[in-house]
């Protein structure tokens, strides 16, 4: 694949198909990148030659690196020119060709080569990223499986999943995904839908409720009824919502083309008058030459380094502590974030549901109950089986073991008659107000029951992240807000937005709900998405950044994202947050630094004050102070010596399960 090199002050490529078959390149491979490569060897190379005194082999090795670079963006400034309506002809790339022909007139090929290799390796760079994140849309839609099984005309038949229509009954096993959106018609199971809500706990699932493709069924077999296209359900929309806000953010221009596009035709317009004016007054020779010394005093050589060179020292050390930028202009808007939105499970919270607290009758204790409830759940397919297996001290051994499917598990320990499931179907009995206590704090509720009499009640619950407080605590004192979108229940993300300190907070939230949240509060202010699961793909895709934790979690997630985390602390979030800041305020200097040189040549260059030998001199020293300037930007976030952990969730998706 080549990626379609564009000015990005001027508009976005078309988006690549959602599954072309293609994969990204390595960089080494990428033909993109060949000829800015090839650009930058010959301007070393030209460099050596024209210190060594070879005048001659020097202009020949420049000219080659001022074609190789050329190549890249002159011909579609050209047909832009010529094309494109108002000022969407303007921008970079035409101050860039303007600068390059008017240094070649005056004699300095070598001045106009080194403007080509950088703009040309800068374009190549923002247009692979950009490549890189759509490709990585197909990961989505992995989740609808190939194929669904379908009861028509009184037999089962296996069709594709695009092939499903809309009233059609789908047959789902245990362990299969949902191929449509449908409502269950008949059994009852338990279905895993973390990766399209977020919800960390399981649901049970009966006649009459709802499903949604992409789901993980349990161990029971259900007939649903589609109430959606396969070509047309909720996962579908998820695609499309990611490749909608992509398009969005490509449209937006970076902060040096946006400086670029006034300074353009002004500059065009003050070198035409002023060969004009040579003309008029019969002395065009000199005229012209001032001319040509005010497009170079006019070029954007320090302007064109003053973004780069800062973000490409912030980027590197940040990447050093585990905090991966995609890009310059993901680093621009990360240093104006005023709202930090966090996705749950996984993010604020481990996503290894645990035994909080367990609550037992009169004649029993705490290890007790556990083992009992251990032994049967040692035969349970059931999320929050392990949970309750890892906190008990002593293995029992259970049998004549039958599981119901969304309710809970019987069998035999001792001999005597056990069972464990939800207070739905299980009497709390004496224990009813523990079970409402458990359950107000965002614990799923478990209870045991031996002969008939409930002995215990066990609350399991997803953990925070012990460093959440504290992340949360460093982002509110740098004058950010803070809210938490979830698919989960509203008691339980209530309970853990509390504990983490979260300003503000949305539960059972689709993925759809969690985009319009994050479209309406990036309307309002600078706002971050940070999640690590493919339902957290659109609304990282939608924010002015978007933030993946973990890079072995979901690869929509990561790829949606402008900014990837390799660990889970979360105390990097502010320390990044800072570092971003403090770049775009050497960004910001430099910027005004460069605009400051072009104020003062362009009138000294006008009237002659200074010559082309002068005017090139103090372009070179203001770019060597402003290169040195965002070198500072390299000096690493704050991070009070603290760790990056390298681990990353084993999986995308997230287990809670909520009361069989």
């Amino acid at each position: 694949m080549v990626p379609v090199a564009v000015d990005s002050c001027c508009g976005s490529p078309e988006p690549l198909p959602i599954d072309d078959g293609v994969d990204l390149a390595p960089w080494w491979r990428d033909r993109a990148l060949a000829l800015p490569a090839a650009s930058g060897a010959l301007v070393a190379i030209g460099l050596v030659l024209e210190w060594r005194g070879v005048g001659v082999a020097s202009v020949v090795i420049f000219s080659l690196a001022l074609v190789a670079g050329a190549r890249t963006f002159v011909p579609s400034t050209l047909k832009r020119l010529f094309t494109a309506k108002g000022r969407g002809r303007m921008g970079v790339g035409l101050l860039m060709t303007i600068a390059a022909i008017g240094a070649v007139l005056l004699g300095h090929v070598g001045e106009a080569a080194a403007l080509a290799f950088l703009f040309s390796i800068a374009e190549a760079l923002e247009d692979r990223a950009m490549d890189r994140a759509r490709l990585g849309l197909r990961s989505l839609l992995s989740l609808i499986p190939e194929t669904a099984r379908v009861h028509r005309f009184g037999e089962e038949q296996s069709v594709s999943a695009v092939d499903v229509r809309a009233s059609d009954i789908l047959v789902v096993g245990a362990g299969e995904r949902v191929a449509t959106d449908g409502v269950v018609s008949r059994g009852r199971s338990w279905l895993d839908t973390s990766a399209i809500t977020g919800e960390s706990i399981p649901v049970e699932v009966g006649p009459g409720d709802e499903v949604i493709a992409g789901s993980v069924n349990g161990s029971g077999t259900l007939r649903i009824e589609a109430t959606a296209d396969g070509k047309d359900n909720s996962l579908t929309q998820i695609v499309r919502l990611v490749e909608q806000a992509h398009a969005n953010k490509g449209e937006r221009a970076r902060l040096a083309d946006s400086i670029a596009r006034p300074l353009v035709p002004l500059v065009l317009v003050a070198a035409t008058l002023i060969a004009a004016f040579g003309f008029a007054v019969g002395d065009p020779g000199t005229w012209i030459e001032r001319a040509l010394v005010v497009l170079v005093a006019a070029s954007p050589c320090a302007l064109a380094i003053a973004v780069p060179v800062t973000v490409i020292s912030a980027i590197g050390s940040a990447s050093k502590l585990g905090v991966v930028i995609k890009s310059g202009a993901a680093f621009e808007r990360l240093g104006t974030i005023r709202k930090v939105a966090f996705d749950k499970t996984g993010t604020l919270t481990r996503n290894q549901p645990e035994v909080v607290e367990t609550h037992c009758a009169s004649g029993y204790d705490e290890s007790q109950v556990l083992s009992l409830a251990a032994a049967l759940e040692a035969n349970s397919t059931h999320p929050l089986a392990q949970a309750i297996i890892t906190s008990a001290n002593e293995r029992l051994e259970a049998v004549e073991v039958q599981e119901s499917p969304g309710l809970g598990i019987t069998g035999r320990v001792e001999g005597r008659s056990v069972r464990v499931g939800s207070p739905r179907w299980i009497d709390a009995q004496g224990l009813s107000e523990s079970v409402a206590s458990l359950a107000e704090q965002g614990m799923s509720v478990i209870v045991v029951e031996v002969a008939h009499r409930a002995i215990g009640v066990i609350g399991i619950r997803d953990e925070l992240r012990p460093e959440a407080a504290e992340a949360i605590a460093h982002i509110n004192a740098q004058g950010i807000s803070t809210m938490m979108l979830t698919g989960d229940n509203t008691r339980t993300a209530k309970a853990i937005a509390h504990r983490a300190g979260v300003d503000e907070v949305h539960a059972e939230q689709l993925p759809a709900d969690k985009t319009n949240h994050i479209r309406h509060s990036a309307a309002q202010v600078p706002t971050v998405m940070i999640g690590d699961g493919i339902n957290d793909a659109p609304a990282l895709a939608t924010a002015t950044v978007g933030i993946a934790m973990g890079v072995t979690g979901s690869a929509a997630a990561v790829e949606s994202a402008d900014v990837a985390f390799t660990g889970h602390d979360l105390r990097l979030i502010p320390d990044a947050l800072a570092h971003a800041r403090r770049g775009r305020s050497i960004m910001t200097g430099n910027i005004a630094l460069a605009l400051a040189i072009v104020a003062v040549l362009f009138p000294l260059a006008l009237f002659g004050v200074l010559g082309l030998t002068s005017v090139v001199l103090v372009h070179e020293l203001a770019e060597v102070v402003i290169i040195l300037n965002g070198i500072r930007a390299a000096r690493p976030p704050r991070h009070s010596g603290r760790q990056v952990p390298t681990e990353s969730l084993a999986s995308p998706l997230s287990l809670e399960a909520s009361p069989r």
